[in-house]
């Protein structure tokens, strides 16, 4: 039933549409139970089981290397959980791309949608729709209003996550000689735009630690350079930062796609780590290759195949019948016990509905440099 109601509506929103021509840190740590299929719905505790259950998984874009990533690990969970994960997304990271796979998703009847925004405003009609159809509704990575979900899969509040940035900027800083504390230091912002919930916030965190901590530090573009999740424009902007300022200290680059962008820019041009420091949020093997050369000494991320796999673990939880609230424990098989955080966690004034509406974090995240980064295949 649910299937057909899901078509009608999104054959209606397709004719409306017709009509109208995105070393470990601070953040909280995880039990690790053993992982098995039965433990993903007990009966005894009263827990309603998410067996058969089918989420439809939707990334900022396909192709990049951390979506992709971060799906290999949710299909991994998915099989000891016995639900279906369906990775639906497109190439491009647009609103009108990203709306149009949500309503793909609503057309196929789906159990659950976890969805990564482009942006959250931009979306904020489709999810809506979906939740109408029936559809539970929960996000990941970058979030949406979190009056148009349930549950949101944090990496980590944009307090810690702006902080881990700088402190990967100072341990960069220092490695070539520069005193971060008393040199005055040029920076700027580089990532994909600002109507990215979640790498917004963690800029916006970012500049008050720096502010507070190293008042010393001039950013030299405040308006920040973005790129769009393109992975020539990444290229092209990077290019343009080091045309603009030359001698510039430290570019950071909260995004998974500008990181490469910026660093093979810094390439093009003869930069190296003893020349301008680079850093940010990557997966390991989309910069190891950078970090071999010689280009940048550190980077972070948190593991995002187990994000992937909390973020489509909650979704069904929630769609199998489940209702939390703040306070309470989600035990996640093979991950761990991940409590319930009111919205204003991650996002200040944000309201929290007294049912099924909050935030997960994950376990940690990790900073990742020569040393480290062969011993993660991600």
């Amino acid at each position: 039933m649910k299937k057909v109601f899901a078509l009608a509506m999104a054959l209606c929103m397709a004719m409306s549409l017709a009509a109208c021509g995105s070393s470990s840190s601070s953040a909280p740590a995880a039990s690790t139970p053993a992982s098995s299929a039965a433990e993903s719905g007990a009966s005894s505790t009263g827990i309603k089981s998410i067996e058969g259950k089918t989420v439809a998984f939707i990334p900022k874009l396909t192709g990049n290397a951390f979506f992709e990533a971060a799906n290999n690990g949710a299909q991994k969970y998915a099989k000891d959980w016995g639900i279906t994960i369906d990775y639906m997304g497109d190439a491009t990271a647009s609103v009108s791309a990203q709306v149009a796979v949500i309503n793909q998703a609503v057309a196929a009847g789906v159990d659950a949608i976890c969805i990564s925004t482009v942006d959250a405003a931009g979306v904020s009609d489709a999810l809506k729709n979906a939740t109408d159809a029936g559809i539970t509704v929960c996000t990941w990575d970058s979030d949406a209003n979190p009056e148009d979900r349930g549950l949101m899969v944090s990496q980590g509040t944009p307090e810690v996550l702006g902080k881990m940035l700088v402190d990967m900027s100072v341990a960069g800083l220092k490695d070539r000689g520069v005193d971060p504390a008393k040199d005055e230091v040029t920076y700027c912002w580089h990532y994909s735009q600002a109507t990215v919930t979640d790498q917004n916030s963690w800029q916006v965190a970012g500049e008050k630690y720096i502010a507070e901590n190293y008042p010393n530090w001039k950013n030299v573009n405040p308006d920040n350079y973005y790129s769009e999740q393109d992975a020539e424009k990444a290229i092209t902007v990077g290019e343009a930062v080091l045309e603009a300022y030359p001698d510039i200290d430290l570019v950071i680059c909260n995004d998974s796609t500008a990181l490469p962008g910026q660093l093979q820019a810094a390439e093009n041009k003869g930069y190296d780590k003893s020349k301008v420091t680079i850093t940010g949020f990557a997966s390991p093997n989309a910069i190891k290759e950078y970090c071999n050369n010689g280009t940048l000494y550190n980077w972070g991320l948190w593991d995002c195949g187990v994000q992937g796999g909390m973020g489509c673990y909650v979704a069904a939880y929630l769609a199998a019948g489940n209702t939390v609230k703040v306070g309470d424990v989600i035990s996640i098989p093979g991950i761990g016990d991940c409590e319930v955080l009111p919205n204003d966690s991650i996002s200040a004034g944000a309201a929290t509905a007294d049912t099924n509406n909050g935030v997960v974090l994950l376990p940690e995240d990790t900073v990742y440099t020569a040393e480290n980064m062969n011993d993660y295949n991600f």
